[in-house]
C-alpha cells in the first residue's frame, strides 16, 4: 500500500511542477499548444518524477514512523497523523534539497508557497489514503 500512495504522490508531484512551470512561460507570453503540455507531463514523469519520488521518499523515511508512533497513542488521529506526516515530510525534504543544491530552488514550484502546497496537497492525500487503507 505504502508503495501505491508513495507513486500517487509522486505522480501529484511531477503534474504539478510540469503545469506550473509552462503556465509560468504562458504568463511571460508563449503560446504553448496542448499537444505540447501532454508531451512534457509526460516526459516529466519519466525524468523527473523518479527525482522527486526519492526526495518523496526521503522526507515519508522519516515522517511516517514518527506518525505511526504518535498513532499509539492517539489511535483516533492515525489518520490526521500520517496525512499530515505526509505533507510535512514532503516540506522538509524538498527544503533539505534546496538547501544542498547550487540553484536558489531545485524545483521551482516550490519557490513560493502556493506551489509548495499545491505539491504537498498531494502528500497529504496519499498519506491520508495510506491510513485508510491499512486501517486496522
Amino acid at each position: 500500500m505504502l508503495l501505491l500512495v508513495w507513486a500517487l504522490a509522486t505522480v501529484w508531484g511531477s503534474v504539478v511542477q510540469t503545469r506550473w512551470n509552462l503556465q509560468a512561460l504562458v504568463d511571460a507570453g508563449v503560446s504553448i499548444p496542448a499537444g505540447t503540455w501532454w508531451r512534457v507531463i509526460g516526459q516529466d514523469l519519466v525524468g523527473f518524477a523518479p527525482v522527486y519520488g526519492g526526495i518523496l521518499a526521503a522526507g515519508w523515511l522519516i515522517a511516517f514512523p514518527v506518525a505511526s508512533g504518535l498513532a499509539r497513542w492517539w489511535p483516533a488521529g492515525r489518520t490526521a497523523l500520517l496525512a499530515s506526516a505526509a505533507g510535512v515530510g514532503m516540506v522538509a525534504a524538498v527544503r533539505a534539497v534546496d538547501a544542498v543544491a547550487p540553484m536558489p530552488v531545485f524545483i521551482d514550484a516550490t519557490r513560493g508557497l502556493p506551489g509548495l502546497f499545491a505539491m504537498a496537497a498531494g502528500a497529504v492525500l496519499a498519506g491520508g489514503l495510506y491510513a485508510r487503507l491499512t486501517a486496522r
